[in-house]
């Protein structure tokens, strides 16, 4: 199979005439929900290690764009092969360690470096090309997209703060201000309103996103971790009460609180 086959199976598909008339009735909007839905899908794919069912999400994936794009040639504004050359394009541009400006490879032998530069490179070529483009409608930190999960937003939000120089210097700051916003929170059980006690909690998930994207670690991946192994050990802590003869709902916290320990100590060796 080629990409020209899939290219060719979508635009039958959106053909008014011999097509599905669902596929025909979509537009970018009505889509997107799909795109997003099947990027975390394939990242499920990947934590869960199962190749086969990853090589499977990617292929709707790429269904996604390849939809997009059959809509987009419809309407007159760009097709696949624009897609290809734009990402190519960027590429050559944001590696001038791997390739000259033509796109050329450079020579072997050529000074190549460490991964940690390399992302600091990347960063700055990413900061010049949106200096180099038109404003966006909005303020300094439009474009970042409301769509994303809140987390991933709060981590780009800050980023892009942290281009403009408004950013603490090292993670050790940041701990320092997740404390900070904890205090405020639970000042705000203490004495404030409900509406209160939300916005002081999304101060503190804004800033725990603030400490994982200085650490270099995705703050959702994280989430998704910890949600795995909070799973993995109640489900675990359920077992060892089954064992005692107990179910959760007739077992009080403190006969759970120390079946979770136990999974705990077993978990650690």
């Amino acid at each position: 199979m080629r990409i020209e086959d899939l290219l060719a199976l979508m635009a039958t598909l959106r053909d008014p005439e011999v097509g599905c008339s669902w596929d025909v009735a979509q537009d970018f909007s009505s889509i997107a929900p799909y795109t997003v839905e099947e990027a975390y899908e394939v990242a499920d794919a990947i934590a869960r290690g199962d190749t086969d069912d990853l090589r499977d999400e990617l292929g709707d994936l790429l269904l996604q764009v390849v939809f997009h794009a059959r809509i987009a040639e419809e309407a007159g504004l760009f097709a696949f092969p624009d897609v290809v050359r734009a990402v190519v394009e960027k590429m050559v541009r944001r590696h001038p360690h791997v390739f000259a400006p033509d796109g050329t490879l450079l020579p072997k032998g050529s000074p190549r470096r460490d991964p940690e530069a390399v992302a600091r490179q990347w960063e700055a070529i990413k900061a010049r090309e949106r200096r180099e483009k038109p404003p966006l409608a909005g303020g300094p930190l439009a474009g970042v997209p409301l769509p994303l999960p809140a987390l991933t937003r709060a981590q780009k939000l800050s980023a892009k703060a942290a281009t403009y120089g408004f950013d603490w210097p090292d993670p050790e700051q940041v701990v320092l201000k997740v404390r900070e916003e904890i205090d405020e929170v639970a000042d705000a059980m203490a004495n404030g309103t409900r509406a209160a006690i939300a916005e002081e909690l999304g101060d503190l998930l804004f800033s725990v996103a603030n400490l994982a994207r200085h650490l270099g670690i995705d703050p959702e991946y994280s989430l998704r971790e910890g949600n795995m192994k909070f799973e993995r050990r109640f489900d675990a802590m359920a077992a060892r009460l089954s064992e005692q003869g107990r179910g959760l709902s007739d077992s009080d916290l403190d006969a759970m609180e120390a079946a979770w320990r136990a999974v705990k100590r077993a978990e650690k060796g």
